[in-house]
């Protein structure tokens, strides 16, 4: 089992930046991928950026590329997000995913077994 707890959410205006950090427990550093989902009322959970655990490669959603930094800390077990450039349409609530050890697509919300609390983040236009 892991356990993953998000932090660093908040209210921001437009164009502000916010940095969100997933801390995780358990068993961890077995995993294939690690990712950051969002999901906001009546819409389906979506990806947002994600990486592939031992080297680090990163993944992310096409509205989102060139805003937003995934990275990894492997010695402290922790998933960050960087958030720049915010606009009001990035407002949801923001899960931290982890996988299994098998190869999977970063990218699929299927592929994630392991889900943190979530982290409000509200960005005010």
């Amino acid at each position: 089992q892991v356990q993953l707890v998000e932090s660093g959410g908040g209210l921001v205006q437009t164009g502000d930046s916010l940095r969100l950090s997933c801390a995780a427990s358990g068993r961890t550093g077995r995993n294939y991928a690690m990712g950051w989902f969002r999901q906001v009322p009546g819409k389906e959970r979506e990806f947002v950026a994600g990486l592939i655990w031992t080297d680090g490669l990163p993944y992310y959603a096409d509205d989102v590329r060139g805003r937003f930094a995934v990275s990894r800390d492997k010695d402290k077990n922790r998933l960050s997000l960087q958030m720049n450039t915010l606009k009001p349409e990035d407002s949801a609530v923001y899960y931290c995913a982890a996988s299994d050890p098998d190869q999977v697509p970063v990218t699929d919300r299927g592929s994630y077994v392991y889900w943190g609390q979530g982290t409000q983040v509200l960005v005010s236009s």
